[in-house]
């Protein structure tokens, strides 16, 4: 894995992006939200948990995605043992921000993971296609990658 990508931090929003927005409840996960989180640790992306969410319904977002196989990085802090300061609002320090709330909408997991690797090609079977070179098997290479 190149150096480069080890320390590539990745800021990801909960409600609207990982899950449907369902605040103060946890909404239904959004297709291939945690296979894409999943493969992104994989591949040594630093993945911070950036959400409004504090207390009790932090906690549960938490649980959540690490029951799901992702454990982040930090939560709402820059590094796990940074110590936050009540009285300064500041912005988390990441390189790639991913968020429902960006210019044109959240686009989607399959989206975000072609954005981040340009160089994987992604096949998407469309109804009552084949697709080629998997005979009649009509698997993408997405749902290949993380094993659905």
């Amino acid at each position: 894995m190149p150096e480069e990508m080890i320390n590539i931090k990745i800021a990801v929003d909960f409600d609207g992006t990982i899950v449907e927005h369902q605040y103060p409840e946890i909404g239904k996960e959004k297709l291939f939200a945690f296979e894409t989180l999943r493969e992104m640790q994989k591949r040594g992306f630093k993945l911070i948990l950036w959400t409004v969410r504090s207390g009790n319904e932090l906690e549960e977002a938490v649980e959540f995605c690490r029951n799901k196989g992702v454990e982040f990085y930090a939560v709402n802090k820059n590094y796990p043992e940074e110590v936050i300061d009540k009285n300064f609002v500041r912005k988390i320090e990441a390189d790639i921000y991913i968020d429902d709330r960006n210019v044109g909408g959240f686009p989607g997991w399959s989206a975000v993971w072609q954005m981040l690797n340009p160089d994987v090609t992604v096949l998407i079977p469309q109804k009552g296609k084949r697709m080629p070179g998997y005979g009649n098997r009509g698997i993408s290479r997405l749902r290949r990658l993380f094993g659905k």
